[in-house]
């Protein structure tokens, strides 16, 4: 009796214990936030461009969104945004927005990724066909350059690495890339003017050793060619003169000859 009165008391105890609970399934670790965008250009030689991108709440913003699902930067240096203040000053707030989203493609590019490619790229300021906002990338040997229609002189060139970090990739460029929607588009030089035929000049060489032409010697006036009008008209009198004397003598003979006789 006093066994099965035991065994009933241990297995109502063992009823009244609660059964711990099950442990919950541990919670996926949170990713890792995405790179400071402008904290990593103003350590890059970009601070001036970080500044200003921090200026804009427009461009500010979606910097930071973009970082989240991937972006690459081509931030000017500080010697280069400088330069470039006066015209940046005289853009309206948009359009500094503009430009400044301008230097940002919405794709993490390594760099050796950017060397293989060649074209026209979408910013973060491309708003459809309206407003495109390509900028065209080229790889000059192992230099890679961004360049537009309204760059004047050289293109931008990307100088250094200052973050490539996946989903962020950050380029240190040599010049502020000018997109044409905000800027006029340089023209082209225009092609030099063929130059004209020119005719064959004798050689100075050639006319230096070439004889002189010969002049014959014209015959000298006579000296009755010499004498004037007047002169020549006496000369004749005195030549007919002459001739018709011994003629008149003659004459003068005969008549005597003829009042003898009649005499």
């Amino acid at each position: 009796m006093r066994l099965l009165l035991l065994l009933a008391l241990v297995a109502a105890a063992g009823a009244a214990t609660p059964t711990p609970a099950a442990k919950p399934p541990a919670a996926a670790a949170a990713p890792p936030p995405p790179p400071d965008v402008m904290a990593a250009m103003s350590k890059g030689g970009c601070k001036a461009f970080a500044d200003l991108i921090a200026a804009s709440p427009e461009a500010s913003s979606t910097y930071k969104s973009a970082a989240e699902g991937g972006v690459t930067v081509f931030c000017p240096s500080d010697d280069a945004v400088r330069a470039f203040m006066p015209r940046y000053k005289n853009l309206t707030a948009d359009g500094k927005a503009s430009l400044l989203l301008f230097h940002a493609v919405p794709v993490h590019y390594s760099l050796s990724s950017l060397k293989s490619n060649n074209g026209p790229m979408n910013t973060l300021a491309t708003d459809g066909a309206a407003m495109n906002y390509n900028f065209t990338l080229q790889n000059q040997g192992d230099v890679v350059t961004i360049k537009t229609a309204a760059s004047a002189g050289s293109p931008a060139r990307v100088k250094a690495t200052v973050l490539d970090k996946d989903p962020v990739a950050i380029y240190a460029i040599d010049s502020v890339v000018e997109p044409v929607e905000l800027f006029k588009p340089v023209p082209a030089p225009a092609p030099a003017p063929a130059p004209a035929a020119a005719a064959d000049a004798p050689k100075a060489g050639k006319a230096a050793h070439r004889p002189a032409p010969t002049v014959a010697d014209a015959p000298g006036p006579s000296a009755s060619d010499d004498a004037a009008p007047e002169d020549r008209k006496k000369e004749a009198k005195k030549s007919a003169a002459a001739a018709g004397a011994p003629c008149v003598r003659w004459l003068v003979a005969v008549v005597a000859a003829a009042s003898t006789l009649l005499a």
